[in-house]
C-alpha cells in the first residue's frame, strides 16, 4: 500500500502557472507508475498525465493539456515525488487534481491521494 499526499494546488488567473507536487510513501518498491487526474465539477475524471517510475521518458501527456503541462517524477530513499508543471492555465483547467500510483502488475491505478484543488479563473 502506497500513500499519495498532493499539494500545491490554489487560485490563479488565466494564463499563470501552478507547479503541483505529490509525495509517496509507502511500499514504494512495488510501485510501477505515478499519475495525475482531474475532476472538474459534474464531470467524469480524466487522466492528465502518467509516467514509469523506472523511466521517466515514458511520461504521457494527455491532448488538452499537452505543450502547457509536464509531468517529472524524484525518486528518493524513502518516497517517490511526482510533480505537475502548468503553464499557460485556462479556465477550463479548474478542477480537483489527484495524484495516483499503480502497483506492478495492476492494469489501473490504485491509491489516490485526496486531491488538490486548481482554480482559474479569468
Amino acid at each position: 500500500q502506497v500513500y499519495p499526499v498532493e499539494s500545491g494546488g490554489g487560485s490563479v488567473q488565466a494564463g499563470e502557472s501552478l507547479r503541483l507536487s505529490c509525495v509517496v510513501s509507502g511500499s514504494t518498491y512495488n510501485t510501477c507508475s505515478l499519475g495525475w487526474f482531474r475532476q472538474a465539477p459534474e464531470k467524469e475524471r480524466e487522466r492528465v498525465a502518467t509516467v514509469d517510475v523506472d523511466n521517466e521518458n515514458s511520461a504521457t501527456i494527455a491532448d488538452p493539456v499537452k505543450g502547457r503541462f509536464t509531468v517529472s517524477r524524484e525518486i528518493t530513499r524513502n518516497t517517490l515525488n511526482l510533480f505537475l508543471r502548468m503553464n499557460s492555465l485556462k479556465y477550463e483547467d479548474t478542477a480537483t487534481y489527484y495524484c495516483a500510483a499503480r502497483r506492478c502488475g495492476d492494469v489501473t491505478f490504485t491509491n489516490w491521494g485526496q486531491g488538490t484543488q486548481v482554480f482559474v479563473f479569468s
